[in-house]
C-alpha cells in the first residue's frame, strides 16, 4: 500500500479495508512486529491526550484522584474472586517464572485484585470512604490473535476507576455518574452518539452485579460497546477481606464499582466520521484544528506568507509553509489526517484582503475577510463539532429499528440494531447468537423502557426491553 496515494477503496464497499487504510495513511498508527498489538502514533495520542485532558476535568470536579498500580498480579492475588478468576482466565498472560519457588505473575488484563489488595491495608474506618481512585494504565489480554487498530488488541491503553463506598445508594449513585461522564467524552468530544443502558446477565463484567455500558452503531451496521461502569456490591470487598469500622462501631464490608473507557473511542470516532478522503476530526478532538496553506510563487511568496503568519497568530493554527511540496498535494495530506478547517491564501486573495476557508466535513469553501478570521474560525469550529454530532445521531437513528417476531427480527440484525421485548433469560440469548451466527444483545435502555409483553424469541413474559446486534 504505497503512502504517498489517497484511500483506494470506498467506505460503504469495503468498511474494513477502507478503516485500515485511514488509520496507517493519516498516520494515526502502525502495526507492531509483536503479533496482536498496534503502534500508536504521535497525531493518535495526541487525541488520546485530548481525551485523557478532558475526562481527567470531569473526574477530578467529583473528587477523583489519579494513581498508578503495577502490572504484574500474583496468582494468589487473581484468584481471590471466583467469578473475576473464571470470566477472565482465557485472556491472561502469564509472566514465566524464573525460579520453581516463585508464584506466578499475570499480566493484568484489568487491576481491581492488584489494587483491592492495597484497598484492605487502607481502609480502616468509615472516615476512609469514599475512596475513590482512577488509573491510566495499558492492559494486556491474550485472546486477540488479529489486531483491528483501536478496537480489538492484545495491549491497549485505557482508564480504569475504583470506588469504595459507606452505602448502596452512593455506590448507585456514581456508578451512573461514571457512566454519564462517558456519553459525555464520547457525544461531546468525540461528537459520536450513545446508548445509555444496562448489559443482560450473560454479559455483565466477571464478578460484577450490575453492569452499565454506553453503545454506539457503526455506519458499517455493527455495535461497538465504548465504556462500561460495573455495580460490584460487595463481592470483592469479602473476598479481599476489606472492611470498614461503621459509625455504629461495629465492622461492615464497603460498597464498590470499577468502571473504564480505552483507546477504542478512537477506533470509534474514525469509523464514524471518516470518508473516502480520510479522517474527519470533530475539532474537539483534533491535535490540530486549523491549518494554514499558502499558495506560494516566487514573485509574490514573501507578501502571501506575512499575511499567512497574521492568520496564524489570529488563529493559532499551524502553518504549513513547506517549499517542498505543492499547494493540492497538502490540501490532500491534510484532508487525510482530517484537520477540521482548512485556510488557503493566495496572491489574489491578499490583493483581497482575505483568505478562503474549507470546512473538512461538509467541503464548504468560503471567502473571509482577513479582519473577520479569528471569529469566524472559532464559530466554524463551534458549528462544526455541533453538525457532525447531529450528523451521527441521525444515521445512528436511522439504523436502529424495532421487532415483534423472531423471522422479522433476523431479517433486521443484518445491518441493523434492534430494540425488542426480551425475557432476559441466557439460555433464550444463547440461542439467539447461536441461531444467528453472532447477534448479541447490547444494552437495555436506561430511559424509556417499557417491558410489558412477551420475549419475541421464546414467547415468555417479557422482563425488560433491550437492544441486539451484530458487534466488533
Amino acid at each position: 500500500m504505497a503512502k504517498d496515494k489517497g484511500i483506494t477503496v470506498k467506505k460503504d464497499e469495503d468498511m474494513p479495508e477502507w478503516y485500515s487504510q485511514v488509520i496507517l495513511k493519516s498516520e494515526l498508527a502502525d502495526y507492531s512486529p509483536v503479533k496482536g498489538c498496534l503502534v500508536m502514533r504521535p497525531y493518535s495520542y495526541a487525541i488520546w491526550q485530548k481525551l485523557m485532558d478532558f475526562f481527567n476535568e470531569l473526574i477530578f470536579s467529583v473528587g477523583v484522584e489519579n494513581a498508578y498500580f503495577p502490572m504484574f498480579i500474583p496468582e494468589s492475588l487473581f484468584a481471590k474472586e471466583s467469578e473475576h478468576a473464571k470470566g477472565f482466565a482465557p485472556e491472561v498472560a502469564w509472566v514465566e517464572k524464573k525460579e520453581e519457588h516463585e508464584e506466578r505473575l499475570a499480566l493484568r488484563p484489568t487491576s481491581e485484585t492488584i489494587m483491592y489488595d492495597s484497598y484492605a491495608k487502607w481502609i480502616r474506618s468509615y472516615r476512609d470512604l469514599p475512596l475513590i481512585i482512577n488509573l491510566w494504565c495499558n492492559i494486556i489480554r491474550w485472546e486477540v490473535k488479529d489486531v483491528k487498530p483501536f478496537l480489538r488488541s492484545r495491549e491497549f491503553l485505557w482508564q480504569e476507576g475504583h470506588c469504595v463506598y459507606e452505602t448502596q445508594e452512593e455506590l448507585h449513585k456514581e456508578t451512573l455518574q461514571y457512566l454519564e461522564f462517558y456519553r459525555q467524552v464520547a457525544e461531546d468530544l468525540l461528537a459520536v452518539p450513545v446508548i445509555k443502558g444496562e448489559k443482560t446477565e450473560k454479559e455483565r463484567f466477571a464478578g460484577a452485579d450490575n453492569t452499565y455500558t454506553i453503545e454506539s452503531f457503526m455506519p458499517d451496521g455493527k455495535a461497538l460497546q465504548m465504556g462500561t461502569s460495573h455495580d460490584l456490591s460487595q463481592g470483592f470487598a469479602k473476598s479481599f477481606n476489606i472492611e470498614y469500622l461503621g459509625r455504629d462501631e461495629k465492622f461492615h464490608a464497603p460498597w464498590q464499582n470499577s468502571w473504564g473507557i480505552s483507546t477504542r473511542m478512537i477506533g470509534a470516532m474514525v469509523m464514524m466520521h471518516g470518508d473516502d478522503k480520510g479522517l474527519v476530526l470533530p475539532p474537539k478532538a483534533a491535535p490540530i484544528p486549523v491549518v494554514i496553506v499558502p499558495i506560494i510563487f516566487e514573485d509574490t511568496k514573501k507578501k502571501v506568507l506575512a499575511k499567512a503568519k497574521e492568520i496564524q497568530k489570529a488563529t493559532k493554527g499551524k502553518l504549513d509553509d513547506r517549499d517542498h511540496y505543492s499547494a493540492g498535494w497538502k490540501f490532500n495530506q491534510w484532508e487525510m489526517k482530517g484537520v477540521p478547517i482548512r485556510i488557503e491564501i493566495g496572491p489574489k486573495d491578499v490583493e483581497k484582503d482575505q483568505c478562503m476557508l474549507v470546512r473538512r466535513d461538509t467541503g464548504e469553501k468560503v471567502p473571509v475577510a482577513l479582519k473577520d478570521i479569528k471569529k469566524t474560525v472559532s464559530d466554524t469550529l463551534e458549528t462544526m463539532q455541533k453538525d457532525m454530532l447531529d450528523k451521527a445521531r441521525k444515521k445512528m437513528e436511522s439504523m436502529i429499528d424495532s421487532s415483534d417476531n423472531w423471522e422479522d427480527f433476523q431479517k433486521k440484525t443484518k445491518d441493523k440494531m434492534v430494540r425488542v421485548k426480551f425475557c432476559g433469560e441466557p439460555e433464550c440469548e444463547e440461542n439467539i447468537k447461536a441461531e444467528t451466527g453472532g447477534v448479541t444483545s447490547r444494552c437495555q435502555p436506561l430511559e424509556g423502557a417499557d417491558p410489558t409483553g412477551k420475549c419475541f424469541k421464546c414467547g415468555k413474559e417479557a422482563k425488560m426491553d433491550m437492544y441486539f446486534s451484530r458487534n466488533y
